[in-house]
């Protein structure tokens, strides 16, 4: 363990130029991860997590080298399995985040902010349930991440993002239920 420690410290060590962004910067990042998901409630009950990748677009719009407003599109499954049903629904969800990159050299951030996700499908097992769910999701996005420097216009993001559901997934069911949703993500960040 002391070595994995002494190991990830010394690659940090290698990567600390610092890449601040100027007001005006934009920076793309393609993205791939590995995500988790469950419903919470008051009528859930034995249920467990549903794991599955995920992968979108995200984008910052640089305020200032301390703050940028980050966006994308995400293609997101979330749901819940419980007693042999595996409840996937998947989501094209867009966040409106305001990001800020901290520490000296500025590679941390933290972001967060509502986002909003669109049903794009339904399904309990095989069978399509997408006329009983809700077609949008509000949500509240918080995550952290850091980047590591390849070059000045390119940057390697490690990250981790939840978003806590606000509305509830069904629209025919007196219960409340709504998504609880969490993914590391790993992406390459474009300076434009």
């Amino acid at each position: 363990m002391k070595k994995l420690f002494l190991s990830a410290a010394l690659l940090l060590a290698l990567f600390s130029n610092a890449q601040s962004r100027e007001k005006g910067a934009i920076e793309l990042a393609p993205q791939v991860g590995y995500s988790s998901s469950n419903y919470y409630g008051n009528n859930v009950n034995n249920n467990s997590s549903l794991s599955k990748g995920t992968f979108g677009v995200g984008g910052d719009y640089f305020f200032s080298n301390r703050w940028s407003l980050r966006s994308g599109l995400h293609l997101q499954t979330m749901g819940s399995q419980f007693y042999g049903v595996e409840e996937k629904l998947n989501y094209l969800t867009i966040p409106v985040n305001a990001n800020w990159h901290f520490g000296s050299t500025r590679k941390w951030n933290l972001n967060f902010g509502p986002s909003i996700g669109f049903l794009l499908s339904a399904k309990d097992n095989s069978t399509d349930i997408k006329y009983l769910a809700n077609t949008t999701q509000i949500g509240l996005n918080v995550g952290i991440g850091y980047k590591i420097e390849v070059s000045k216009q390119t940057s390697i993001l490690i990250d981790y993002q939840s978003i806590t559901g606000l509305s509830d997934v069904s629209k025919t069911t007196a219960s409340t239920i709504k998504n609880a949703y969490s993914a590391f993500n790993v992406g390459v960040v474009f300076k434009l």
